[in-house]
C-alpha cells in the first residue's frame, strides 16, 4: 500500500478517461482491476481488511467509478452470490479450497444496461490464477 497515492491518482485519471470516451459512445471495460469492490467479493474479508486490493481507499475509488455511471455486470445479474471468485493465489491451496477474489471485471456504461444479456465467471478454466470472465449482450 505504500504506493496507494499514486494509484488513486491512476484511479482517478482512468475514471475521466472513461467518462470522456463516453462522451463519444458506450464503453465497454475488461481486466484485472486488482479489487474486490465489496465483502462478498472475497472468500476472507477480514483478515484482508488493509491490504492491497481490498483497502478502504481501493474499494472506495471503484464505488466512485461505478457512481459515475458504471455497471458491475456480473453484480448486475448477481446481487448477492457469493463464493465466485476470478482469482486465487498460487499459494496455501487456494484454488483447491475457493479462497479467492473477485478482481476481474466487465464494467459498462449504463445506457448498456438494457442490452446486457448474461455475465459470467468461467471457474472451471484453470491454466492461471485467474479464470476468464465473460459477458453476452443483446
Amino acid at each position: 500500500l505504500a504506493r496507494l497515492p499514486y494509484r488513486m491518482k491512476w484511479e482517478d485519471d482512468f475514471r475521466q478517461y472513461l467518462l470522456g470516451l463516453h462522451q463519444e459512445k458506450p464503453v465497454i471495460v475488461c481486466g484485472d482491476l486488482n479489487v474486490a469492490h465489496e465483502e462478498i467479493d472475497l472468500k476472507n474479508p477480514k483478515t484482508n481488511r488493509k491490504n492491497a486490493g481490498f483497502s478502504d481507499e481501493e474499494r472506495q475509488k471503484m464505488t466512485d467509478l461505478l457512481a459515475a455511471g458504471f455497471t458491475d455486470t456480473w453484480r448486475y445479474f448477481y446481487p448477492d452470490v457469493t463464493g465466485v471468485y476470478s482469482w486465487w493465489s498460487y499459494r496455501f491451496k487456494a484454488r483447491q479450497n475457493n479462497a479467492g477474489w473477485r478482481i476481474d471485471y466487465f464494467l459498462t456504461t449504463k445506457d448498456l444496461d438494457s442490452r446486457l444479456a448474461k455475465a459470467s465467471i468461467y471457474t472451471n478454466i484453470t491454466g492461471s490464477d485467474h479464470c476468464p470472465v465473460g459477458l453476452e449482450l443483446k
